[in-house]
């Protein structure tokens, strides 16, 4: 297998995240980021693609917490390319441009990335290259995924504890595999939890789009849903909109918007994609990174995953949800990935 790459002479210069877009690559700003003083002899250097705004609130920004840990406690000097279109030829082009510059990993953070890293990795054979939350493997081409499904599915459990109605939303955006096994995993701990409880799941299409994702959660809650629980990004904003409108409560993901908004979020499906990339480049930095190898992690490492629950949630709930983290990391509660039914249209 292909040893670590050797860096070539070409530097990874700093630069803060600007929304300013460059031509090329589907439009999207290819940037270098602020680290402090230049080093002579950089001991790694990584480049990242994100396929969408770091600043989203959700994965894509998890993702970039994670390129900044990798910055700050390994040294290493890194590029980032954000706002990329999620298709074939952007992605492609996105990373193809990443690995001209010649660092010693290119990360492609997000489970879209699949055939676009195989494409580009047998292009580039003497550079590195790691696809988060996915499941592609090459000669120089491994993937690392954070199991976000563990914690879906103690959020599906949450709902159906609390719901009044015997119903609940999901809403998601991109079919990516890593949504649609949190979605499987979202319905399994609902049915587990209340056998009788209904799930409405929609993917819009879009991740980001707030005036989309407002109209499916309103249409959700006209139905009866009475908690919803989202696997978005920027679009979480809209289901944030209408659940304070209508006065029912949410379940996040991602980042721990329990804390963050208590107000609305009665808990959050913590899947931190950003200690996918940050094992990635570890496992880089130590010269471990194994070619060919998909690395899962899950609620092992609780900041990695976990279920947050607000301020002030009845004990007894809390109890039990605890003893379902544990049943699934002990391996006594299976978390299926697979579901098939009927999908919640969304409003016209």
């Amino acid at each position: 297998m292909p040893q670590t790459a050797k860096l070539k002479a070409a530097k990874f210069m700093a630069a803060k995240p600007s929304r300013r877009a460059l031509i090329g690559s589907g439009g999207a700003s290819l940037l270098a980021l602020a680290g402090g003083a230049a080093r002579a002899q950089p001991k790694i250097s990584i480049a990242a693609l994100f396929a969408g705004s770091v600043a989203d609130g959700g994965f894509m920004q998890a993702g970039y917490e994670g390129l900044l840990r990798a910055r700050d406690t390994l040294g290493a000097d890194i590029a980032f390319e954000q706002g990329v279109a999620p298709r074939a030829e952007a992605l492609t082009g996105a990373l193809r441009a990443l690995a001209a510059r010649a660092p010693g990993l290119v990360i492609a953070h997000g489970g879209q990335n699949n055939e676009a890293a195989k494409t580009v990795a047998l292009e580039f054979p003497n550079i590195l290259f790691a696809v988060t939350q996915g499941a592609a493997l090459g000669a120089n081409l491994s993937s690392y995924e954070v199991l976000q499904e563990q914690s879906a599915f103690l959020a599906g459990a949450l709902a159906g504890l609390t719901t009044k109605t015997g119903i609940a939303g999901h809403m998601s955006g991109i079919r990516v595999t890593p949504g649609l096994k949190g979605r499987a995993a979202c319905a399994a701990g609902l049915k587990f939890a209340n056998p009788g409880a209904r799930l409405l799941t929609n993917f819009s299409g879009d991740q980001d789009d707030n005036a989309l994702s407002k109209k499916i959660a309103h249409a959700m809650i006209d139905a009866g849903a009475d908690v919803i629980f989202t696997m978005l990004n920027a679009g979480r904003g809209g289901v944030i909109d209408a659940c304070r409108e209508r006065n029912v409560p949410q379940i996040g993901n991602v980042g721990d918007w329990a804390a963050r908004m208590p107000e609305v979020f009665i808990g959050s499906a913590i899947a931190n994609s950003g200690i996918a990339l940050l094992a990635a480049a570890e496992d880089f930095a130590a010269g471990e990174f194994r070619p060919g190898v998909l690395k899962k992690t899950g609620l092992e490492r609780s900041d990695a995953v976990r279920l947050s629950l607000r301020e002030g949630i009845d004990p007894a709930l809390r109890e039990k949800l605890a003893g379902l983290a544990a049943g699934i990391a002990a391996g006594r509660i299976e978390v299926p990935v697979e579901w098939a039914g009927a999908e919640f249209a969304a409003p016209a």
